[in-house]
C-alpha cells in the first residue's frame, strides 16, 4: 500500500459519510464557520438516506406547526418516553425533542429542501400514550435533478425504480397500492402519471422520495463550499494527546491523513453488508445480503471508534423489514402485509402475530419475542405470506400491477409458489397442509366479521393506512377463498442496522465509563439509536440523523444552545 508523504491536509471538521446525517453536519458546520470535508467511501453520495423512503419524522417542526397544528412535542416526549421506555437516556431523546425543530429548521433555510406532512401516515403505535394516528411525518416534495449539474451522477441509486419511470411520493403510494378499489387510486396515478409526463416534455429530471431529500440537502452542501470527496475510505482514526485528530483515508490505493483542528464526525452507516459482524451481532438467518442499506456500509466508523475506547450498545437489532427474497435482491414487502385476503404463517402452519404491525416489530415476531434478540433458533422462520387470486387481482404485489402475471423467474427462484388449493400449495412450500387449512379457516372466520381476536390486526390506525379502504367491514381483513393460491417467502430483511457508538446529547462519542472521547461524534447509523428497540413512525431513522448531525457539529463550532 502506498502512502501520500506530502504533507498532511488540515480542515476544523472531518464527515465521514454523505447521507442525511453527514450532510447536516456539513451544512451546520460550514455555516458556522469551520472549514469542512465530506470524505465518501462509495463512488455514489446519499448513502442509505438517498435509497429510503425520504421521510421526516421530527415533531413540533415548522412544517408541522404549518400544516398539522394538532401535533404537539409534549405529547410526542409521552409517546417516545411510552414506547421506548428506559432503554435510552431521557436525556437523549429530550434532545432529539427539543432541538429537532431547529435542526430542521436551519437545514431548510440553508438548502433548498421543501417538505410537507404526510398526512394520515400514522406513528407507527398510534394507540400508545402520546401517539398520533394523524401521524407526524414529512416528506420531500419531488425535486429536479437538473440543479445538481454533474453531481446527479453520482447521487446513490434508489432502492427499486418506480413502474414505467414515475415519480410518486410516499403518501401516494398509498392509493396507488390498492389499484382500483377505492376513487383516490386513480386520480392519485392520474396526477402522477400527468406529473411524470409535464416532467418529461419540460426535460426534468424528476426526484422522488429518498433521493428527493438527498439532492437540496447536496445543494446546501455545495452553497456552503464543502468538498465532497468520492471513492475515499476511512481506514482508521488518527488518536493522539488524548483525543481524535484526523483520519486516514485511502483513495485510488493511495492512503494519506486528514488532520481535523475539531474533530471528526462518524455518519457512515452501519454495518449492513459486513458478514462477521453479522455473524457476531446477529441471529440466523439474517445474512448482509438481506440489507436494503448501501452496499459500502461494512460498519468502518463502528469499529474505528472501537479501537478508540468507544462503546456501542444495541447491536443485535436493525431496523428490520419483513422482505421477500427476489432474485435481484430483498423486495421490502411494505404494505403487501396489510391487505386484505392475506395472512403470515410460520413452518407449523400457523400464524403468529398481527401481520400489519410496523416492519421492526413484525420482524421481532418472526424471529419470536419483544426484541427478536437473543440466542437460538430463529421461533417463526422460515415464514410464508399466503394471499388468493383475489388478492392478485386487486392489488400492486412487489411493484406488479392488479391482474399482471408475476414474473416466472420469482417463481423459479422459490421467492413466489403457487398451487390450486391450500394443501398442494402447503405441500409445495413444505409446511403441514392440515394446519395451514386450519389457519385459513379460522382467518376466514373472523375475516367475514370484521375482527381478528388472535392478533388483533385491522384495530390500529396504522394497520389501515396500507389496508383497502373499500374492503368491508375492515380495511385490513378479508377471506381467502379465490384459488389459485400464492405463498410469497418471508425473510428478515432490513433498511440498515441499529447497533452502534454510544453518544451523549451532543454526538460525542462515549467510552464505558461515560466520559467522552475528545474530538470524536456520531450520528446517523453510526450511532446507538435514540428510538431504542423500536420506531416511532415514518421517518424516524432520519429524523434523529439529522437532528444529532446538526447537534455534533454545532458543538465543534463551540455552539450548544439553541439559537
Amino acid at each position: 500500500m502506498r502512502y501520500d508523504n506530502g504533507n498532511d491536509e488540515i480542515f476544523d471538521l472531518i464527515v465521514v459519510g454523505s447521507g442525511a446525517a453527514g450532510m447536516a453536519a456539513a451544512i451546520t458546520a460550514a455555516r458556522h464557520g469551520l472549514s469542512t470535508v465530506i470524505v465518501e467511501k462509495s463512488r455514489y453520495w446519499g448513502g442509505s438516506s438517498a435509497r429510503s423512503g425520504g421521510g421526516v419524522w421530527i415533531p413540533g417542526n415548522s412544517v408541522l406547526r404549518r400544516e398539522a397544528p394538532a401535533d404537539d412535542i409534549e405529547e410526542a416526549r409521552r409517546y417516545l418516553a411510552a414506547i421506548i421506555g428506559t432503554e435510552v437516556a431521557s436525556e437523549r431523546i429530550d434532545a432529539y425533542l427539543d432541538r429537532g425543530p431547529e435542526a430542521l429548521e436551519f437545514l431548510l433555510d440553508h438548502s433548498p429542501l421543501k417538505l410537507e406532512w404526510v398526512q394520515g401516515y400514522s406513528d407507527y403505535l398510534p394507540e400508545a400514550p402520546g401517539g398520533r394516528a394523524g401521524g407526524r411525518s414529512c416528506e420531500p416534495l419531488p425535486f429536479d435533478g437538473r440543479a445538481l449539474g454533474a453531481d446527479l451522477e453520482t447521487l446513490h441509486p434508489p432502492y427499486a425504480e418506480g413502474p414505467a419511470g414515475v415519480v410518486f411520493k410516499q403518501g401516494e403510494y398509498r392509493w396507488m397500492s390498492t389499484g382500483l378499489r377505492n376513487w383516490r387510486g386513480p386520480r392519485t396515478m392520474l396526477r402522477v402519471g400527468m406529473r411524470t409526463a409535464l416532467g418529461r416534455i419540460r426535460g426534468q429530471k424528476l426526484l422522488g422520495l429518498g433521493s428527493a431529500l438527498m439532492g437540496p440537502l447536496m445543494l446546501g452542501v455545495r452553497a456552503a463550499g464543502v468538498p465532497v470527496r468520492l471513492n475515499t475510505g476511512m481506514v482508521e482514526l488518527v488518536f493522539e494527546g488524548g483525543r481524535v485528530s484526523g483520519i486516514v483515508v485511502e483513495h485510488n490505493g493511495i492512503r494519506s491523513t486528514l488532520r481535523a483542528r475539531r474533530g471528526v464526525v462518524l455518519a457512515s452507516g452501519g454495518f449492513d453488508h459486513n458478514p462477521e459482524m453479522r455473524e457476531k451481532y446477529h441471529r440466523e438467518p439474517v445474512t448482509a445480503d438481506l440489507s436494503l442499506g448501501a452496499p459500502t456500509n461494512t460498519g468502518d466508523g463502528i469499529t474505528a471508534a472501537q479501537r478508540v475506547g468507544a462503546t456501542v450498545s444495541f447491536m443485535s437489532d436493525a431496523w428490520w423489514a419483513p422482505s421477500i427474497p427476489m432474485p435481484k435482491g430483498p423486495w421490502f414487502a411494505l404494505s403487501e402485509r396489510s391487505l386484505p385476503r392475506s395472512l403470515i404463517v410460520n413452518d407449523r402452519g400457523v400464524r403468529f402475530m398481527n401481520e400489519s404491525l410496523p416492519y421492526v416489530e413484525a420482524t421481532h415476531r418472526m424471529f419470536g419475542g419483544e426484541h427478536g434478540i437473543g440466542d437460538g433458533p430463529a421461533e417463526n422462520l422460515p415464514a410464508w405470506l399466503i394471499f388468493d387470486q383475489t388478492y392478485r387481482n386487486r392489488y400492486v404485489f412487489a411493484g406488479v400491477p392488479p391482474r399482471q402475471r408475476l414474473p416466472r423467474s420469482w417463481m423459479r427462484s422459490g421467492a413466489i409458489t403457487t398451487a390450486g388449493t391450500l394443501t398442494e400449495l402447503a405441500e409445495r412450500i413444505g409446511i403441514p397442509a392440515a394446519a395451514l387449512e386450519a389457519t385459513v379457516s379460522r382467518f376466514n372466520g373472523h375475516a367475514r366479521g370484521g375482527s381478528d381476536p388472535d392478533f388483533g390486526r385491522g384495530e390500529s390506525a396504522y394497520d389501515h393506512y396500507y389496508g383497502d379502504l373499500a374492503n368491508k367491514p375492515n380495511p385490513s381483513l378479508g377471506e381467502l377463498t379465490k384459488a389459485p393460491f400464492y405463498a410469497a417467502r418471508m425473510v428478515p430483511g432490513d433498511l440498515g442496522t441499529k447497533g452502534g457508538i454510544d453518544t451523549d446529547i451532543h454526538a460525542r462519542a462515549l467510552r464505558a465509563d461515560g466520559s467522552v472521547i475528545d474530538g470524536l461524534y456520531a450520528a446517523g447509523n453510526t450511532s446507538s439509536p435514540v428510538m431504542g428497540y423500536t420506531y416511532a413512525g415514518p421517518g424516524a431513522t432520519i429524523g434523529p440523523a439529522l437532528v444529532f448531525g446538526y447537534l455534533a457539529a454545532l458543538d465543534a463550532a463551540g455552539v450548544n444552545t439553541p439559537r
